[in-house]
């Protein structure tokens, strides 16, 4: 299968959207099942079976996933959505598909599609399946949701497309570096990275996989880090030490409430966020299929370049910065032993156990919202980000507005210098705009 490059389109829609960031839209019943929001149900399903804690979790949850953070569930996510977008697209044609070689569909029913190819997916991860009773309740919620479909050819045929993008999707990935042992190269020198928090990162092979649209892990290379000895290098240590403290901080109120805020899992609520916008917005099946395809790709990409970033520069975080800085040769740095973030009283596991440079969390968030403002055409919406944890929620009008504070927030938690945030949105922002470039584009 080869996934074909494209000439680029995008939906201009009028100013003004709220978009809701929320972890869930409710799945319908299957006496509703239709192909008006099969795509959200999916989606929806999907992000719960790739990030709700593992079952092994304690206390246990009410409803159990796989636990993948960011780096990882992205990468399934988009294979997901991948699959569901040429399963659609086989049934409506007019655009180029991700994967080619699938038959045209016309007239299957794109519910029973876009159920079949996202559960196909889930379901057949390899080398490292879901957990057995995620895989059990998506089957259960496979065989209700098909149940609201009215038998019939359409039915047959829907079942049969979106199980061939599933197939189709599964062996494109096969090989592509998921799961391939790895760690990233721990330093004893001023400025290298030491393990942080937890230890290693587990997940350090995300920096080796195959990108799904990109041509290498290494194109979005970022400039990389300040000269340890330089003026800026000064100016953002003494920034994120004063305001990323536990204690002795200068952070505002406001900007403690920031950083708590952007603490969570951003994949659950940004594409909660996403299918609010789009049931919104009423766009089509063929829509949403494809908006989500993008964001989902585009985000997966991001953060495989940003995790080869992480491991080219292999930067130092600021805990380690901080308390060694006697040895950083800048006369404008001043160490402090017992420094520690305040990301520290938020998460038990302190600092995350990667590298500095750029910021995961920006990869992400710059991908998602550079999406939207490409998809739409516009980046001036109204925003209002409803916290998964129950904070205030947050209202913005333009999507980068969002990406501003993320920016922010990673500094007032004390895990990033300013420069890894704006290079990490850099990376997400080049990631989505390549996507929107290159794929899933009308046919001439």
């Amino acid at each position: 299968m080869k996934r074909p490059n494209a000439t680029r389109r995008s939906i201009r829609l009028a100013l003004g959207i709220a978009l809701i960031l929320t972890s869930s839209v409710a799945a319908l019943p299957a006496a509703a099942a239709s192909d008006s929001d099969a795509v959200l149900v999916w989606n929806q399903q999907a992000v719960n079976a790739l990030s709700l804690p593992l079952p092994t979790a304690v206390p246990p949850p009410p409803v159990p996933g796989g636990g993948q953070p960011p780096p990882v569930a992205s990468q399934h996510l988009a294979m997901v959505q991948g699959a569901v977008y040429d399963a659609v697209n086989a049934i409506d044609g007019g655009y180029q598909p991700y994967l080619s070689g699938l038959p045209s569909a016309p007239g299957a029913s794109k519910a029973a599609a876009v159920a079949t190819a996202a559960h196909h997916v889930l379901v057949g991860l390899t080398p490292v399946p879901l957990p057995q009773v995620v895989r059990d309740n998506l089957d259960a919620f496979y065989g209700t949701y098909l149940a609201g479909i009215a038998d019939g050819q359409p039915k047959t045929d829907g079942i049969a497309i979106g199980a061939a993008a599933a197939t189709a999707m599964l062996a494109d990935r096969t090989g592509d570096g998921r799961y391939v042992p790895y760690s990233f190269t721990t330093g004893t020198e001023p400025g290298e990275w030491r393990p942080t928090g937890s230890g290693s990162d587990p997940f350090a092979w995300v920096s080796n996989v195959r990108p799904f649209t990109l041509n290498s892990t290494s194109q979005l290379r970022t400039e990389g880090p300040n000269d340890l000895t330089s003026a800026a290098y000064a100016a953002e240590f003494n920034e994120v030490k004063a305001l990323g403290a536990v204690s002795g901080s200068t952070r505002t109120a406001e900007q403690t409430l920031l950083a708590q805020f952007f603490t969570a899992n951003p994949l659950p609520f940004m594409n909660g966020a996403f299918r609010n916008i789009a049931a919104q917005q009423g766009l089509s099946t063929a829509e949403q299929a494809r908006f989500f395809a993008k964001s989902s790709m585009g985000a997966a990409d991001a953060l495989i370049s940003c995790w080869d970033d992480k491991d080219y520069w292999s930067f130092w975080r600021p805990i380690t910065a901080i308390q060694e800085a006697a040895d950083d040769g800048n006369p404008a740095t001043s160490p402090q032993a017992d420094w520690t973030p305040f990301i520290a009283t938020l998460i038990p596991t302190g600092t995350p156990p990667y590298p500095d440079h750029p910021s995961g969390y920006n990869c992400f968030t710059g991908s998602m919202m550079r999406t939207a403002r490409e998809f739409f055409g516009t980046d001036h919406m109204a925003i209002t980000l409803a916290s998964p944890t129950g904070a205030a929620p947050r209202t913005y009008n333009r999507f980068s507005d969002v990406v501003r504070d993320t920016i922010d927030a990673r500094i007032y938690l004390g895990i990033h210098f300013r420069t890894p945030d704006v290079q990490g949105a850099w990376i997400g922002k080049k990631a989505a705009q390549w996507v929107d470039k290159h794929y899933f584009q009308p046919l001439e």
